[in-house]
């Protein structure tokens, strides 16, 4: 389903198959790929109502761990 490999470690792997079978998602691969596209609906929801603030996006994601 990925496009490159993401390279997750072995609890959180883990913790991804058990919700993913407990919500329905038919592989581990489709419940990441949700939570990820959640993530950045969240973050272009964001970077639309501050567009004229793109600093304040980015200190948002530094401040949240996305990037460095």
């Amino acid at each position: 389903m990925f496009g490159g490999n993401v390279k997750l470690d072995k609890h959180l792997l883990e913790r991804v198959k058990k919700y993913a079978q407990i919500a329905g998602y038919s592989s581990a691969d489709e419940f990441i790929a949700h939570a990820v596209e959640n993530e950045l609906a969240k973050l272009d929801e964001a970077a639309g109502e501050n567009s004229d603030d793109e600093q304040a996006v980015m200190d948002r994601l530094r401040g949240l761990g996305y990037i460095e």
